[in-house]
């Protein structure tokens, strides 16, 4: 049975994380998600079969049927990185099915909704440079109003009054990050990298939520330096793109603008699926 849903949640993921792709192209165009989806090249309106979870990107090597247009490679991407958060979140939950059917199903669905809007926010940033106020007010607000229902003393799910330290989690990682925006006027640091730490500390908590900031820096410093280091190497190279972030190596310097987001989103899912706690650890709080 665990092997079922673990299978079910993959695939449940994978159509999510389509419908995901249809949300992150269609933002702030003025169309909807409702919409019949077209090649971007011909406008020849997809057919159901062109629309399936990875299998039509592969069975047409990446190229639109009718005008032989390259697809995006994001929408595959996407989509796996999707299937692929959702199996780690039922393995997280699975225990908890026995035990009390009311709070496993609040948990996981509420892990779920959380990630998918966590997928768009890394790629919208990597795409744009910018976090939409939508998607960071709705990954806090559902944060926030998580943290006053668990498991009750029957072991169901329940209403509770957290502590003061949790509900302080959220402003206390973003409050730096505001503090950074609002003394570069918007230079070093979007705004909306501290939305998206407030969300970070009531989704995670304080120790965890610092520890995935760390990470964050971490990561990004590794990164950029790597990346710095790539466009020395390959300098006069052509633009690549990916996910449909375009980018010439050669022009890359340390003045370089690098989207944050992407790198709070993984610090965040390492503490969340390996429970790495850096704070914990060192015992600073």
């Amino acid at each position: 049975m665990h092997i079922f849903f673990s299978i079910y949640f993959a695939l449940l993921g994978l159509i999510i994380g389509s419908f995901l792709n249809v949300v992150i192209y269609r933002f702030n165009t003025g169309r909807t998600v409702l919409g019949r989806s077209q090649c971007f090249s011909c406008r020849r309106t997809l057919k159901w079969y062109d629309l399936i979870p990875l299998f039509s990107f592969l069975s047409t090597g990446g190229k639109c049927r009718t005008c032989k247009s390259k697809i995006s490679w994001q929408y595959p991407i996407i989509e796996l990185l999707t299937g692929l958060l959702f199996f780690g979140v039922f393995q997280q939950y699975a225990d908890m099915a026995v035990r009390a059917s009311s709070l496993f199903a609040y948990e996981l669905v509420y892990a779920l909704i959380q990630m998918s809007v966590l997928v768009i926010i890394l790629v919208y940033d990597m795409r744009h440079k910018i976090i939409p106020n939508v998607f960071a007010y709705t990954f806090a607000l559902i944060a926030f109003v998580h943290m006053f229902f668990g498991a009750s003393a029957h072991g169901g799910l329940g209403f509770v009054v957290p502590a003061l330290s949790t509900i302080g989690a959220g402003p206390l990682l973003a409050f730096p990050f505001y503090l950074v925006w609002l003394l570069s006027r918007g230079k070093w640091m979007g705004l909306g990298d501290a939305k998206l730490a407030l969300g970070m500390g009531w989704f995670l908590g304080l120790t965890a939520g610092a520890s995935a900031i760390m990470l964050a820096f971490w990561v990004g410093a590794v990164v950029s330096i790597a990346i710095l280091l790539l466009a020395e190497l390959l300098k006069g190279a052509r633009t690549h793109n990916f996910l449909g972030l375009k980018f010439r190596l050669s022009v890359l310097n340390m003045k370089s603008e690098i989207p944050f987001a992407p790198f709070l989103i993984i610090g965040l899912l390492i503490v969340y699926f390996f429970s790495y706690n850096i704070v914990a650890h060192l015992s600073l709080f």
